[in-house]
C-alpha cells in the first residue's frame, strides 16, 4: 500500500521542516513607547527600520530583539559564569520566535580611556608586538616589551616557586621584566604642566579658600587633613616658606592623625594627577573639564616624543622601522609596508595583520593611524571600526544590528557602506538597520516604518513592505523619501569674518581660510578630510564661540530633560514660593523623595545571577514623591503632574496664568523650538534616542552667551521630515544676529547654506586642504569636487 515518489530535480523536493523558520516574529512588544506591537521580520534579508526620531525604532530593534537574543545566549552559561556578566531583564514582549545570535554594532564612542588607541582596540597592536618580538633587531624581549601599557619592573631578593607540594627558593639579583612603557609619561604620550596661578590664590590663606580646585572645600575633611599635616590654614600662601609650598604641592603620601583617625595627606599636584588626569578629558564632568583645560597644559613627552614607548622598544627595528614608526603611519600605507614583508617564519601572522589592515581601507578608514586615541574617533568612525572584526568572519545566520551606520559619512562614502551591508547579508546573515538616509533605505529588501509620530504618538507599525511600497504609502517617511532641497536663489551677505591662518592640526596642511560671520556657513568634505580638525582646532577655543558636539549626555536613570537643562530649578522655586515651603521638597533626589524607593519610583530587587526585577513603588505609585509633597500645587497641578506634562503642554502652562514662570518658559520655548515638544519633562535621559539627546544639548547651549554657534552634524538621528525644522531653527539663529557654523554631510543642509567651505580632496594625508570656498550654487555649477558632484546630483543640477 506504500506509495513512493521518485524525484531527480532537487528543486522539487518537499521543503524540510527546519527550513520553515525564516522569520523573526515579534508579538506584543511594549518596551518604552511601543504599543503592543507585532511584526514579522524576514531572515537572511536586509531590513531597514524607519520613522521619526523617538518613534520606537531603537526600542524594537535594540531594546527588544537584540536584548532578548543576548539575554538568552547569556542563559546558556553556567550560573557561576553568569555571576560575572551583566544581568539582563527580559524585554516587555509577549512572544519572540526565530531569534538568532545578535551582534550589535552601535554608535557608542569607543572607550574614553586615554590608554586606548585604534591599534589596541582592534588587535592590530597585539599582532605588531608579536611581529617585533620575532623579527625585531636587536632582540629586545617578548611582546610585552613593546607594549606602552606595561612598565619595566626590576626585582632582587628571594623568589619562591611551588612545585609538586614543595617550595623551591632561589635568589635573584636585578631580574628585569621588560615592558614597553615610557617611564617619564607612563605610556600616556604627553606630560602635564601645571599653571600654579590657576591652582591657588596666593593672597588668601587655606582657610579663606586659597585653593581654586574643584572639590577642595576647607569646611570638610580637607581642612582637617591640611591642619593635621602641619599647615597653618590662617596664613596667606604668599607667606609660606619654599619648603611649605613645596610640601603643599608635591609631598608624597604621608600618614597623619586627625581627631584620632588615621588619614593620608598627599601633595595637591600628585592628587590631581591621580584623580583627574587619569581620565580622558572628554569623560570628565563639565566643571572639572573646565578646570583641567584652564590649569593644565599637555605637551608631547620630551623623552619618547609622544610615542608612549621606552627607548628599548624603539631601538628594535624591522627593515629600518621601529614599532612607533609603523603606528604613526596611515593605515593604508602600513598595509602596503606589511604586504611587502616576505618572512615565511611568520606567514600566518602577516596574513592576519594584512587582512585586518585591508579591512580598514575597505571600510573607508585607511586614513586613520594605529596611534590615534580611540576616544577621538567620531561616532561613525567608532561604528565602522567595530564593523571590521565582522567583515572577514566565517559565521553565518547571525543577526547584525546597526544603528544609523551612515552617520558621519559623506555621500561618497555612503555607497561604500551600503556595499558592506549587502556583503554581510549575502553571506546568509540577517541585517537590521535603523536609518534615516534615503540612500541606505533604497537598498533594503524589506522596510518597517514606525510612527506615526514620536514619543507617545509613536510605537506602532505604519508600513511594512518594499521600498517602492513605502514611496506610495501615506506615511511621513513615504511622503518625504524623495524630498530634495533646492539651492537658495539668494544668499545672505557676511557681516565680517573669522580669520584662520596656518592651521596644521592633525592632517591640515597650513590652511588659511576666512570663515564668514552673520551667515549660515557649512563645512563639508569626505570623512577624514580635516573638517573637525579645522573647526575644533582653530575656531572652537575662541571667545564667544559655543560648540554643540556629538558627545554623549552624561546622566543616570534619575536624570531627565528638566534636570539636565536646568528647567527644574525655576519650577521648584515657583512651587516653593506659591506654598511657602522649601524648594528641596520638590526634588525627588532630595527631601521630597518617597522614602520607600528613594525617589526612583521603582523598587529594584537583586536576584543574584538572575535578572534584576523592577517593580513600581507601591507607596508613591511610581510618582517618586512623598504623599505630603503632592498636596502642594501650582496652578492646580502638583509636582508629579507637572513632570508628566509634555514640553508643549508645559510651555503653555508656565507661559500664563497662576503658574506663569518666565525662567521656565524660556527653557521650554527652546526645547519646543528644537522639535522636542512631545517629550515629557520627567522622561529619563537613558530612554532618549541619539537624535533626541543631541537636540536636548542644542536647546541647553542655545542659552549660552555666544555670537558664533558651531554645530557638529546636527542632522544626526533626524528624520527627513525633521531636517526642514532644523533648517528653520538655523535660519532663526542667523536672523537673530548669530553666526552659525555647521560641520555637515547632509545635502539638504549644504544646499541651504549661504557659504560652503569644502575640504579634501581625499582623507588623511590626501586631505587637509580647502578645495572650494563659495556659495552652494557656485559649487553645483562647477562640480569640481566630490562634494560638488554629489550635491549637483542631489539638487538635479
Amino acid at each position: 500500500m506504500s506509495t513512493s515518489t521518485t524525484t531527480t530535480d532537487p528543486h522539487e523536493l518537499p521543503s524540510h521542516t527546519a527550513d520553515q523558520h525564516d522569520l523573526i516574529r515579534v508579538q506584543g512588544a511594549r518596551e518604552n513607547n511601543l504599543k503592543d506591537l507585532s511584526v514579522d521580520i524576514p531572515k537572511r534579508r536586509l531590513t531597514v527600520f524607519t520613522g521619526v526620531s523617538g518613534s520606537g525604532k531603537s526600542s524594537l530593534v535594540f531594546a527588544t530583539i537584540a536584548a532578548e537574543s543576548q539575554r538568552m545566549i547569556n542563559e546558556t552559561y553556567s550560573a557561576f559564569v553568569q555571576g560575572f556578566m551583566p544581568s539582563l531583564a527580559r524585554p516587555d514582549v509577549d512572544r519572540l520566535e526565530g531569534l538568532t545570535t545578535a551582534i550589535i554594532v552601535d554608535q557608542e564612542r569607543m572607550g574614553a580611556n586615554p590608554r586606548s588607541t585604534v591599534g589596541t582596540a582592534t588587535d592590530a597592536n597585539a599582532m605588531l608586538r608579536i611581529l617585533f618580538s620575532r623579527l625585531g633587531s636587536p632582540y629586545v624581549g617578548p611582546p610585552t616589551a613593546f607594549s606602552f601599557n606595561v612598565p619595566t619592573r626590576k626585582a632582587s631578593g628571594v623568589m619562591s616557586t611551588d612545585k609538586g607540594g614543595r617550595v623551591e627558593k632561589s635568589v635573584v639579583r636585578d631580574a628585569v621584566y621588560l615592558g614597553g612603557m615610557c617611564a617619564r609619561c607612563e605610556g600616556m604620550g604627553s606630560v602635564s604642566d601645571f599653571d600654579l596661578t590657576a591652582l591657588f590664590d596666593e593672597t588668601k590663606s587655606l582657610g579663606e579658600g586659597a585653593l581654586t580646585i574643584p572639590g577642595y572645600s576647607m569646611d570638610g575633611w580637607y581642612g582637617r587633613i591640611f591642619s593635621g599635616a602641619g599647615f597653618d590654614i590662617d596664613k596667606p600662601l604668599a607667606s609660606f616658606t619654599k619648603k611649605e609650598l613645596d610640601d603643599l604641592l608635591y609631598k608624597e603620601p604621608t600618614k597623619v592623625k586627625v581627631e584620632g583617625i588615621n588619614l593620608t595627606f598627599e601633595g595637591v599636584i600628585p592628587k590631581i594627577q591621580k584623580s583627574m588626569l587619569s581620565k580622558d578629558v572628554e569623560a570628565m564632568q563639565p566643571h572639572i573639564r573646565a578646570f583641567v583645560e584652564r590649569a593644565i597644559t599637555f605637551q608631547p613627552c620630551p623623552e619618547c616624543q609622544g610615542t608612549r614607548l621606552s627607548p628599548e622598544a624603539r631601538s628594535s627595528t624591522i627593515q629600518g622601522k621601529n614599532i612607533a614608526d609603523l603606528c604613526i603611519m596611515q593605515i593604508d600605507e602600513l598595509a602596503a609596508w606589511v604586504r611587502a614583508l616576505q618572512e615565511p617564519s611568520v606567514t600566518p601572522l602577516l596574513k592576519g595583520l594584512q587582512h585586518l589592515l585591508d579591512s580598514f581601507a575597505e571600510i573607508g578608514l585607511g586614513y586613520l593611524s594605529l596611534d590615534r586615541p580611540a576616544g577621538t574617533l567620531s561616532g561613525g568612525e567608532a561604528q565602522r571600526t567595530k564593523m571590521i572584526r565582522h567583515l572577514g568572519s566565517s559565521l553565518t545566520d547571525i543577526t547584525y544590528v546597526f544603528d544609523e551606520p551612515t552617520i558621519g559619512l559623506h555621500p561618497h562614502d555612503i555607497q561604500r557602506m551600503n556595499g558592506l551591508l549587502v556583503q554581510l547579508r549575502d553571506k546568509g546573515n540577517t541585517v537590521l538597520v535603523v536609518e534615516h538616509k534615503p540612500e541606505t533605505i533604497a537598498i533594503a529588501d524589506h522596510v518597517i516604518d514606525l510612527g506615526p509620530g514620536a514619543g507617545t504618538q509613536g510605537g506602532s507599525v505604519c508600513f511594512e513592505g518594499s521600498v517602492d511600497g513605502l514611496r506610495t504609502s501615506d506615511t511621513i517617511t513615504g511622503r518625504h523619501l524623495d524630498d530634495r532641497a533646492a539651492v537658495k536663489a539668494t544668499v545672505r551677505q557676511p557681516s565680517g569674518s573669522l580669520e584662520v591662518r596656518g592651521a596644521a592640526t592633525h592632517n591640515l596642511q597650513n590652511v588659511d581660510v576666512d570663515v564668514p560671520l552673520g551667515v549660515l556657513c557649512v563645512v563639508t568634505g569626505v570623512a577624514g578630510s580635516g573638517k573637525s580638525s579645522l573647526i575644533h582646532g582653530s575656531v572652537a577655543g575662541r571667545e564667544g564661540v559655543v560648540v554643540i558636539d556629538q558627545g554623549a549626555i552624561k546622566g543616570s536613570r534619575r536624570s531627565n530633560p528638566a534636570t539636565y537643562t536646568g528647567l527644574l530649578e525655576p519650577i521648584r522655586k515657583a512651587f516653593a514660593k506659591a506654598n511657602g515651603v522649601k524648594p528641596a521638597l520638590f526634588s525627588s533626589n532630595s527631601e521630597g523623595a518617597c522614602p520607600t524607593c528613594n525617589g526612583a519610583g521603582i523598587i529594584f530587587t537583586e536576584l543574584g545571577v538572575m535578572a534584576t526585577v523592577e517593580s513600581t513603588c507601591e507607596d508613591c505609585e511610581g510618582r517618586r514623591f512623598q504623599a505630603s509633597v503632592l498636596e502642594y500645587t501650582l496652578g492646580g497641578r502638583n509636582i508629579a503632574e507637572v513632570l508628566a506634562m509634555s514640553m508643549t503642554e508645559a510651555e503653555t502652562f508656565f507661559g500664563a496664568g497662576d503658574a506663569r514662570t518666565p525662567a521656565a518658559h524660556r527653557i521650554l520655548d527652546r526645547l519646543v523650538d528644537v522639535g522636542l515638544g512631545y517629550l515629557t519633562l520627567g522622561q529619563p535621559l537613558t530612554t532618549l534616542s541619539g537624535g533626541e539627546r543631541q537636540r536636548v544639548k542644542l536647546a541647553t547651549q542655545m542659552a549660552e552667551k555666544g555670537d558664533v554657534y558651531v554645530l557638529d552634524e546636527p542632522t544626526t538621528g533626524l528624520h527627513l521630515a525633521d531636517v526642514q525644522n532644523l533648517l528653520g531653527l538655523l535660519d532663526r539663529l542667523v536672523d537673530s544676529g548669530k553666526s552659525v557654523l555647521v560641520i555637515e554631510h547632509h545635502q539638504a543642509v549644504m544646499a541651504h547654506a549661504d557659504w560652503l567651505i569644502d575640504l579634501g580632496p581625499g582623507a588623511g594625508n590626501d586631505g587637509g586642504r580647502v578645495v572650494f570656498e563659495g556659495t552652494p550654487a557656485e559649487l553645483v555649477a562647477g562640480k569640481t569636487t566630490l562634494t560638488g558632484e554629489h550635491l549637483a546630483a542631489y539638487v538635479g543640477g
